[in-house]
């Protein structure tokens, strides 16, 4: 064999060396450790501070979405409604222009996996920028920018049931072109999702704030519409305090209060392997999401003297994430299918190639076949990145009081009945025909 030849070995095997290590090293798994113990105590300023401290090995330029989103949902939980609307505005428009991307060019460029590209965030982080940006505003005084992010969510709901769909074909078409034949199904059938009952609640409160009660009347009935539609996601009954919301009784005020609970799902990498026909076989590693436990069991609203009232779930924020993934699952699918049958087709023409020729030529091709298929196998890894700040759950209790000024705590307790942590309201003014809105969060 000439030198040229031993070369050429050598190199294929450099380059097979260098995707080991690249596509087998990650992040460690305590790296987010130093925030996450700041918010077991529910300190939000020093766990913005640890954030900010390891900010450059938490987030890769790429992942720019990742730190808007949870640098503004932590801004938002400390009270820094400014600073975390500007946050997760960045972060929403960062999302629309990664999706304006072409979804074909996307295939013929990400030759490796999807983490070699921008994180463009998952559809229920779009989604619930826009609820807490609409608490954002209402805390800082300006319902009219609440009205708006409202709108803005329901929109983006409305879009939802439709929007992968061009992209869907388009892969389709892709593999006609790439001469792939047949795709294996997809074991997850996509679901729809169309619906936010804390969008609607949101958008009912608001309106009945600014005195418009037919427009809060038809938010109420798409909130009892959502639970009717989806019974995937809303798997419990409607709040009974929703019914009492647009029936006040003269004199009296309305306290209305969001506890959220718990923290958003993550996702884990599932490698599955297909078998093609010739004894080859491809895998495939797909995202899914998974939920993280939480420690509350319950939720109560207790006024000082001694009077309180259970929260009830008014949405399963996981869930929802779960559930929309579910209908992006479907374009992750096709586009990984198609890029494993690609690299697939790869080291197969290197080996027919080699056993034709024979000789030194050939073995060199063999060589660089197995080295194609090792380079496939070592880099089909699955997109697991996603935010990891947004709660799980959003409770809500109201109660009709006269207007006045009223203390209040919102304690959250545990499976064994132990208090885990209280939020108090000191002196809130409770007033008549007014949206007399709280908020409190718990992430453990």
């Amino acid at each position: 064999m000439n030198t040229n030849k031993r070369k050429f070995i050598a190199g294929i095997f450099s380059i097979l060396g260098a995707a080991l290590v690249l596509f087998m090293s990650c992040a460690s798994k305590d790296a987010f450790a130093s925030v996450d113990n700041e918010l077991e105590r529910n300190g939000y300023e020093s766990s913005i501070e640890q954030l900010e401290k390891k900010r450059g090995s938490l987030y890769r330029n790429r992942d720019s979405i990742l730190y808007f989103l949870d640098r503004g949902m932590l801004s938002h939980y400390a009270k820094d409604y400014a600073v975390s609307s500007q946050l997760l505005q960045e972060g929403e428009r960062a999302i629309e222009e990664a999706f304006t991307k072409s979804v074909t060019q996307n295939i013929a460029t990400y030759l490796v996996n999807d983490n070699t590209r921008e994180y463009g965030g998952e559809d229920y982080e779009d989604i619930y920028i826009n609820a807490f940006n609409a608490l954002n505003y209402y805390h800082r005084g300006e319902p009219e920018g609440a009205m708006v992010e409202i709108r803005r969510m329901n929109n983006k709901l409305d879009y939802l049931t439709t929007k992968y769909d061009a992209a869907i074909s388009d892969l389709q078409k892709k593999a006609l072109e790439d001469e792939i034949s047949e795709l294996p199904p997809n074991p997850q059938a996509p679901e729809k999702f169309s619906d936010s009952a804390l969008a609607r609640y949101l958008g009912m409160l608001f309106f009945r704030g600014n005195g418009r009660n037919d427009d809060a009347r038809i938010d109420r009935d798409h909130l009892l519409a959502a639970f009717a539609n989806t019974p995937a996601v809303y798997t419990y009954p409607v709040p009974s305090t929703i019914s009492g919301e647009l029936n006040i009784p003269d004199g009296m005020a309305r306290l209305n209060v969001i506890a959220f609970g718990g923290r958003s799902p993550i996702k884990k990498e599932v490698v599955i392997r297909i078998p093609l026909p010739g004894a080859r076989w491809i895998k495939i590693a797909l995202p899914e999401m998974q939920s993280r436990p939480s420690a509350i069991s319950r939720i109560e609203l207790v006024f000082e003297s001694g009077e309180s009232h259970a929260f009830e779930l008014l949405e399963d924020i996981d869930a929802v994430a779960r559930e929309t993934f579910k209908v992006r699952q479907q374009l992750i699918y096709l586009k990984t299918i198609i890029r494993a049958i690609v690299k697939s087709a790869s080291s197969s023409a290197l080996q027919a190639a080699g056993n034709e020729t024979g000789g030194d030529t050939g073995l060199v091709l063999g060589l660089a076949s197995i080295a194609a298929q090792a380079f496939a196998e070592v880099s089909e890894q699955a997109d697991i990145r996603l935010s990891r700040y947004f709660p799980a759950k959003a409770y809500i209790a109201a109660v009709n009081l006269p207007p006045g000024q009223y203390s209040f705590q919102i304690k959250y307790y545990g499976i064994n009945g132990r208090e885990i942590a209280s939020v108090s309201h000191n002196g809130m003014d409770i007033r008549e025909k007014a949206l007399n809105l709280a908020e409190a969060v718990c992430l453990r």
